[in-house]
């Protein structure tokens, strides 16, 4: 496409603009480049597979099993836990790829455990008690940190079990009227949900490797 000269369509190159717009503050100038494809990704297969639930025969037929329980034949992935759970550790995981690849142990330490004190400022004994209250700070970090697949994963499986479920029981009540607000709020929150999943996963890469734009320009 590009040697015949022939260029996206403008939809695509404003999307993209937007999010790499978004994500370049958060991240940074120097990270930008290096997240953007794992960041575009997560949002635009999240978005994917959110508003696949919007789509005819999607959590519409099925069967029971011996259980008695009923089973759908198509579902949305993000419906599912096992699915958000998956997106949550391979977002986890990119993360501690890019903070050691582009920060490095000894920025990730002083990011967590690090005395942000002035030292010239502040008597010697304070000091020395601060680097002590920052160092338990961290540990109270990483157990955050830990935590920030579960949190991922269900916020956005919450969100879209939630949809799912309003869909049916608004369907079941009156069909092809009561519904049809609801379709056009779940187009909206499914964008949403996307945009939030991928603006925590910049966050988080963010607040350990965005600290060189600065320095640089001074």
């Amino acid at each position: 496409i590009i040697a015949q000269g022939m260029s996206s369509p403008p939809q695509v190159e404003g999307m993209v603009d937007a999010i790499r717009g978004t994500i370049q503050p958060i991240v940074g100038k120097k990270m930008v480049g290096p997240t953007f494809p794992l960041l575009m990704g997560l949002f635009i297969f999240i978005l994917m597979n959110n508003w696949s639930a919007l789509l005819p025969g999607v959590s519409t037929f099925g069967f029971y099993d011996e259980a008695g329980q009923f089973k759908y034949f198509f579902r949305p992935a993000n419906s599912d836990l096992n699915g958000t759970l998956a997106l949550a550790l391979v977002s986890f995981v990119a993360w501690l790829y890019y903070i050691f690849r582009y920060a490095g142990p000894k920025a990730i330490y002083k990011d967590l455990f690090g005395n942000k004190a002035d030292k010239g400022e502040i008597a010697f004994p304070i000091y020395i008690f601060m680097t002590l209250i920052f160092f338990c700070v961290g540990i109270i970090e990483i157990v955050s940190i830990m935590f920030r697949p579960v949190s991922l994963s269900f916020r956005l499986f919450g969100n879209v079990f939630g949809g799912e479920n309003l869909l049916s029981n608004m369907t079941g009540l009156v069909k092809y009227i009561v519904p049809v607000p609801f379709y056009f709020l779940e187009v909206l929150i499914g964008l949403i949900q996307a945009f939030v999943f991928t603006l925590l996963v910049a966050v988080y890469i963010g607040l350990i490797c965005n600290h060189g734009d600065e320095e640089h320009d001074h």
